[in-house]
């Protein structure tokens, strides 16, 4: 049992070092919240609303994303996120990052 304490406590450090990068990364193009978070989860990065909705107005703070409300044929009006050119920015600078840091860790592995 202690084994997997260890390694979830080690998978939580490792996403809440990805999920900005994986937040960015889904925001080329405009989505609302729960499109957003479906994305994600379709892609192995699922994010409960508790972390998600905190994160986006972090990230609006930071002027990495901006939003708008757009109406909805679907029901009320959606708040639609995307990348500020500041964001796109960090998410380029984030990504080569990202594969520096796998091919290091990959080449330390072998």
């Amino acid at each position: 049992m202690g084994d997997a304490d260890a390694f979830g406590k080690l998978e939580l450090e490792l996403r809440r070092g990805v999920v900005v990068l994986a937040t960015l990364s889904q925001l080329r193009g405009a989505r609302y919240g729960y499109e957003l978070r479906q994305a994600l989860a379709d892609r192995g990065m699922p994010i409960e609303e508790g972390t998600l909705y905190p994160l986006l107005s972090k990230l609006r703070r930071e002027d990495l994303v901006l939003y708008e409300w757009q109406e909805s044929d679907m029901g009320p009006p959606r708040k639609y996120y995307r990348l500020t050119d500041a964001g796109k920015a960090q998410l380029a600078a984030l990504d080569d990052y990202w594969t520096l840091i796998n091919r290091t860790v990959a080449d330390i592995g072998h």
